[in-house]
């Protein structure tokens, strides 16, 4: 017999009818478990929505270190359009609109500027006066402006063959309105207002952008890319434009705060600020400053001076391992010219004036005067006879 016989047939389901009401036991509607699940997916997709979002609002790659330095310190070189050969003269719009522009504008300067009258002229991008002959009137005028130092730019003038650029002022002081009024009666003297005159500015300075044969039709950023080589138009700070005006070898030791031997005492300062210790010694006939950074048990950097450039780097390391540098590492510009200038000998034009008669040796010099300081009387005349004796007298004709 088989098992379903001895069971017997098992009694029959009964059929529950929904009215609306849940009865007590029963399973969850379809509908409300349908509900439930899509306002699920409903908010699932929302929570993706909105994080798809947030990560479109992010970069995807983070900023390292070396691409922000490298952005940092990208050249600021302006980039524009060379102005053409045939451009013509430029037009009364286009100079009041630059005069507009570039007045009263902060700049950074790339370079050194007198004081005084002595200001500086550009052409083809080559500063005049330069190397040891801008160093000399440095010297005798001082410097009005030094490369990163911010400066304003006070008066702008355009004339035939060149642009004329005042800094800081500029060398002279002009007059204000009220100094150039005038007043007349039908009587009496003219009355001029006060200070009639132009003063002398040494603080101020100027530069002046000379050109073939007249001054061309150009842009606002065509003359900014001229002035480039002087003045830094696109410098965020002064330590930007300071170091774009240096040479790559030495901006980059700088930035990782290195002294090379070469370099002056502001580049110095850039890479590694103020020194802590100077001391001054001579060894032999040098005399030499000697700035000491760091202090045991650290490192300790000894970086000598003779005159304005480093001549020596001694580091002593943790260890008691001593690395000193002497070999030059960096040329600067106008050490060269100075160099061959002393080298040179001095050269004396042919006809340069002279107390020697014509005809007389050159290698004939007259013998040193004595210590006493009386000169040596000078030798008779050959054609003169001369007495024997002190009683003798020399008749002549």
């Amino acid at each position: 017999m088989s098992l379903q016989s001895q069971l017997g047939n098992p009694p029959p389901v009964p059929s529950i009818a929904y009215n609306g009401s849940r009865a007590p036991g029963c399973r969850m509607p379809r509908f409300l478990f349908l509900a439930t699940a899509a306002s699920l997916l409903l908010l699932a997709s929302f929570a993706a929505y909105s994080q798809a979002n947030d990560s479109g609002q992010k970069p995807a790659t983070p900023v390292t270190a070396s691409s922000s330095n490298s952005s940092a310190n990208a050249p600021s070189t302006p980039q524009a359009p060379p102005i053409p050969a045939s451009a013509p003269h430029m037009s009364r719009e286009t100079r009041l609109q630059i005069i507009r522009d570039f007045e009263t504008q902060l700049v950074y300067s790339r370079t050194s500027f007198p004081m005084g009258t002595k200001g500086l002229q550009l052409k083809d991008g080559t500063i005049t006066p330069n190397g040891r002959q801008l160093d000399q009137i440095l010297v005798i005028y001082g410097p009005s402006i030094k490369p990163g130092d911010p400066a304003h730019i006070s008066f702008v003038r355009i004339k035939e063959d060149h642009i004329h650029f005042e800094l800081n002022g500029g060398p002279i002081r002009r007059q204000k309105w009220y100094q150039r009024i005038e007043i007349s009666g039908a009587n009496g003297p003219a009355i001029t207002g006060p200070g009639n005159t132009e003063t002398n500015n040494p603080h101020g300075s100027y530069v002046d952008l000379y050109f073939d044969k007249y001054v061309p039709e150009m842009t606002a950023a065509q003359l900014r890319q001229l002035l480039y080589p002087v003045l830094d138009f696109n410098a965020r700070n002064p330590e930007q434009a300071y170091l774009d005006a240096l040479p790559p070898k030495v901006k980059e030791a700088i930035l990782a705060h290195h002294v090379l031997v070469g370099m002056n005492r502001e580049m110095v300062l850039h890479a590694k600020g103020k020194p802590p210790n100077k001391v001054r010694e001579k060894d032999g006939d040098t005399e030499y400053e000697e700035w000491v950074y760091g202090s045991p048990p650290a490192d300790v950097d000894f970086v000598r001076f003779v005159g304005d450039e480093v001549v020596r780097v001694e580091t002593m390391k943790v260890g008691g391992q001593k690395i000193v540098r002497t070999e030059k590492e960096v040329i600067l510009p106008n050490s060269d010219e100075e160099k061959e200038a002393q080298s040179k000998p001095e050269e004396h034009p042919s006809n340069a004036p002279s107390l020697r008669r014509p005809g007389e040796d050159p290698n004939n010099v007259p013998q040193a005067t004595p210590a006493s300081g009386a000169s040596p009387a000078p030798p008779p005349p050959p054609d003169i006879p001369q007495p024997n004796g002190p009683n003798q007298i020399v008749a002549v004709r």
